[in-house]
């Protein structure tokens, strides 16, 4: 996930930061006289060299050495230099990437230019003008959690070998800590809570995961690793809730107190970094019309499906035919929801009636041959590590590393904390009822993320499978999940119950909120309270759900209108290639990785979106 803070500090003399960033979103100057049969060539550099610059990552993906490095062993380079170091990179990779004849390309490598050219421009405005690594201390939170995560579930090496990788981060943890508490000033609280309690996640993680699996013959190199490590997360959880706050809001010299940094990007670095992420010629204003539109329609399209069942369950009382527009709205179609949300699991119960519902899924999804159904059985369900817990606080999909796809994959449920009070526990299960349980496991898995990453991961050449993967379009991305899940419904499953496709356009009608208040909130035109009317009360979120989004909005900005765009987009593609049928439309879309969705249309029937 974005984590976004204005306030350019890096500056490097031959490429100036506007100039890159306005490069990135098309303006281009450069002489094209790169033969087009070095293009390979430099894509696979740029797909090896990004890599690099996150051990963490790369060896999650399944890189393990490159160049002399062995990436299991090693923590990524977050200091001052390290960061240098990338957006030279960058900037001189522009310069190349530049020299290329783009229009003569093949349209596969033209995709695969923009999809660089795109990420290069992402990649400076973090560094430049987002700054994640002197503003963001869940980036180095979550790192940490990975770097110790990855080898533990994913077996690509013997136990004892994997916890000599995990061993040896350990031992680098106190000087990653050192550099992020170096670094980091200017943090919007916020953020500083979220990571501690992400922070907290991690002493959890070597404390009660990871030490009772550790190898008879590894525990005592673990053991002095993991000392060290653990003093430094827990002088790392202090400075996080007692120093940061006060380094970033300390008194000027004036006397007055510096006002408290604010997690919003504002609305021209939003506006830049919207283009960059989402891949889209529509502006910000442009989606919020469209989401706003469209939530309107959606809600009348909610009554007129409650109706039938609020005479069923609420006779006693009538339809409200008192009440007048959104009011009467509101009432009837709460109150359809409120009893459809009564049917849910229970705390203990919710993990395991997930994984019943992804069996359910799957053979719906084979009964009706909506695509080729990946053969491999590498899925796991398991619950969402605590240090990702701040952000997924649902669930989400963690695909199997795109060079070793037969490791697996996780679909994370995150579960009800035992120390809830009873109102959140309940609230938490109501919104994530029978119905919308099943809704999340089609989305998150079956055949939502996980089939398109079995897809994507049979992407040739590597290295256009390793670019499009990791680098991929957001909307293609959590648009397919959007869009297959309402091909599920409109297919027939559960037996076209009506609380099962009341319950998706109330998805809907969360999908077009995601989008505004990303929009409005990251540029200041919605407070707190009017985001938590907009979700309670115009789109009947429960209470949790809602706390859980207005926090997701601080912490991330420009992914939340991914799903909006990119549910559009995924019917507008079909729209244009209906003649073919289902399968084969979802088996070529799928087949091509994550480009953007204006692109995919091209690819697939030579014709612009409408």
């Amino acid at each position: 996930m974005d984590h976004m803070r204005p306030a350019p500090r890096f500056s490097v003399p031959t490429l100036c930061t506007t100039a890159v960033l306005l490069a990135a979103l098309g303006t281009n100057s450069c002489t094209r006289s790169t033969p087009l049969s070095q293009f390979p060539a430099l894509e696979n550099e740029f797909v090896n060299k990004s890599l690099s610059f996150s051990p963490v990552g790369a060896s999650g993906q399944g890189l393990h050495k490159f160049r002399g490095h062995d990436f299991d062993l090693e923590l990524d380079d977050l200091s001052n230099s390290g960061i240098q170091n990338q957006r030279q990179f960058y900037a001189d990779f522009h310069k190349k990437l530049e020299s290329f004849d783009k229009t003569s390309l093949s349209p596969e490598d033209r995709a695969d230019y923009d999809i660089m050219d795109t990420q290069i421009g992402l990649a400076l405005f973090d560094i430049d003008i987002a700054e994640s690594t002197r503003h963001s201390p869940q980036t180095y939170v979550e790192l940490i959690g990975s770097a110790l995560f990855n080898p533990f579930v994913l077996e690509y090496a013997p136990k004892a070998e994997r916890f000599d990788h995990i061993i040896a981060r350990l031992n680098k943890i106190p000087d990653f800590v050192e550099v992020a508490q170096r670094r980091l000033f200017s943090v919007p609280a916020v953020w500083a809570e979220v990571a501690k309690g992400e922070n907290d996640g991690n002493i959890e993680l070597i404390t009660k995961t990871l030490a009772p699996a550790v190898p008879a013959e590894k525990k005592a190199a673990f053991d002095e690793a993991s000392s060290r490590a653990l003093d430094s997360l827990r002088t790392f959880g202090r400075f996080l809730k007692e120093e940061l706050p006060e380094r970033s809001t300390r008194r000027r010299e004036d006397g007055k107190q510096n006002p408290e940094p604010d997690w919003r990007l504002g609305a021209v670095h939003y506006g830049i970094k919207f283009k960059l992420a989402l891949a889209t010629n529509s502006t910000p204003d442009q989606v919020l019309a469209d989401a706003e539109k469209r939530l309107a329609a959606v809600r009348a399209q909610m009554l007129e499906l409650s109706l039938p069942l609020h005479a069923v369950w609420f006779a006693a009382h009538g339809t409200h035919d008192d009440l007048k527009g959104g009011e009467r709205e509101n009432r009837v179609v709460r109150e359809v929801l409120d009893h459809i949300a009564e049917n849910h699991s229970t705390p203990t119960s919710y993990l395991d009636d997930a994984r019943k519902d992804l069996d359910q899924a799957r053979q719906f999804a084979a009964d009706k041959n909506l695509l080729t159904l990946p053969v491999n059985s590498n899925l796991a369900v398991i619950p969402t590590p605590e240090f990702m817990r701040g952000i997924y606080g649902v669930g989400g999909f963690n695909p199997a590393p795109v060079l070793e796809p037969k490791l697996g994959a996780f679909f994370w449920i995150t579960p009800i904390a035992v120390d809830w009070p009873k109102a959140r526990v309940e609230s938490k299960l109501r919104e994530y009822n029978v119905f919308n349980l099943q809704l999340l496991t089609i989305h998150e898995a079956m055949p939502g993320h996980y089939v398109q990453g079995e897809f994507a991961n049979g992407v040739q050449p590597q290295s256009r499978r390793v670019l499009r993967a990791i680098f991929g379009n957001g909307p293609y991305v959590e648009g397919w999940a959007q869009y297959i899940t309402q091909v599920m419904l409109d297919q027939g499953y559960l037996n076209n119950s009506p609380e099962l496709r009341l319950t998706l356009l109330k998805q809907e009608l969360r999908v077009d909120a995601n989008a505004i208040i990303d929009i409005r909130m990251q540029t200041n035109r919605m407070t707190d309270a009017e985001a938590m009317t907009l979700m309670e009360t115009n789109t009947f979120q429960e209470h949790e759900e809602a706390v859980a989004k207005l926090q997701r909005v601080k912490l991330s900005s420009t992914q939340l209108p991914m799903y909006f765009l990119g549910w559009r987009d995924w019917l507008r593609v079909r729209a244009l290639d209906s003649g073919s049928s289902l399968q084969a439309f979802h088996d070529k879309a799928l087949k091509e990785g994550a480009v953007p969705l204006s692109v995919l249309a091209r690819l697939l029937t030579g014709k612009d979106l409408q």
